[in-house]
């Protein structure tokens, strides 16, 4: 166990670069000069949902998590950097506010996640019906860039809110981070799930493999994270995560259970079904509510928060289970197969 967390706390490589606007962040993380970083023009002719993109945020939002092996800490500030950083999120935020435009109210869009769609579809409903042991495997290193660092995100945004809000989202976090227990956080529970699938836990290490639509997701986080002005969809995000969670997870953890996974990778399904169930009426009830009595303008960025989270996360389920369904890896770089597994 010391040795897994050892591997968890490592800093993570610097994945490759996948385009221009990456490939030039990249360089500057490696001791490149500013001049080198790409302006608004070239910003601007990149897809917002895109390899490049997302990789090149991703990099930019690293530096304010763990960072990066032999990238300096004093880049976290780096004012050329912070320029790049601007445009992207600017690129990514536009496309998703566009694509977001018709969205319902707050209180039509939290019961619209409570009805489950009706055809079965989404990768939980596919690792529950057809998973093999492959399809958990790569699930759980797609997962991996965000879920090593569950909680992080969420953080942000306890400063920015008040009253019932704060000391709501302080008390679910208090469970995400395992209660005061270091070994039942659950990044490191994760982390041993990982493990007992036979992946490498280490911190940041599948980055390389995954591709747009799961950065998109892990880039949406530390969006509204960051940004004071966009607490209230964070909140939504928050709330999409907290609600959805319970019934995916039940569906996941079966799966682990029928392709005989282990204790560990089941143990942290097990873990947000009941944990998340409860959150679920916290954060519906003192968080987005306490959040809306205090401060009712926000309604919209909420209701922003939530449609945004769904749309990619649409994007990301519709990718991986289109190439599992073609009997295809999910990943950028299928795993190295263990003994046994059938492809």
């Amino acid at each position: 166990m010391t040795m897994l967390r050892a591997a968890v706390a490592a800093r993570a490589e610097l994945p490759g670069a996948r385009g221009e606007v990456s490939g030039a962040v990249r360089s500057r993380l490696l001791g490149g000069g500013p001049a080198s970083l790409p302006g608004a023009a070239t910003v601007a002719r990149c897809s917002p949902y895109g390899e490049d993109l997302q990789l090149a945020l991703h990099l930019c939002y690293e530096l304010h998590y763990q960072g990066f092996a032999r990238v300096p800490d004093g880049l976290e500030w780096d004012p050329g950097l912070l320029g790049v950083r601007a445009l992207l999120e600017h690129r990514f935020e536009s496309a998703l506010r566009h694509d977001c435009r018709d969205r319902p109210d707050v209180d039509e869009a939290l019961a619209a996640l409570l009805v489950e769609p009706s055809d079965g579809s989404g990768v939980s409903h596919f690792l529950t019906s057809r998973g093999e042991s492959w399809h958990l495997r790569e699930y759980a290193a797609l997962r991996s860039v965000h879920q090593l660092r569950e909680a992080d995100p969420h953080l942000w945004v306890v400063p920015r809110l008040r009253g019932r809000a704060k000391a709501a989202m302080a008390a679910v976090e208090y469970d995400e981070y395992g209660c005061g227990r270091a070994e039942r956080m659950h990044s490191q529970l994760y982390a041993d799930l990982m493990s007992g699938l036979g992946l490498d836990p280490s911190y940041g290490r599948y980055t390389d493999a995954v591709g747009a639509e799961l950065l998109a997701a892990s880039n949406l986080m530390s969006l509204f994270g960051l940004h004071r002005r966009l607490r209230g969809a964070l909140v939504g995000h928050f709330a999409v995560l907290e609600t959805t969670s319970p019934p995916a997870a039940s569906r996941i953890a079966a799966a682990m259970r029928r392709t005989g996974a282990g204790p560990a990778a089941e143990r942290y399904f097990d873990e947000h079904v009941e944990a998340d169930a409860v959150h679920e009426q916290l954060v519906r009830r003192e968080v987005v509510n306490g959040l809306l009595d205090d401060e009712p303008d926000l309604a919209p960025d909420v209701s922003f928060g939530i449609a945004a989270t769904c749309l990619v996360e649409d994007r990301f389920s519709t990718h991986t289970v289109n190439a599992w369904s073609r009997g295809e890896s999910a990943l950028r770089t299928p795993l190295p197969p263990l003994p046994g597994d059938e492809r």
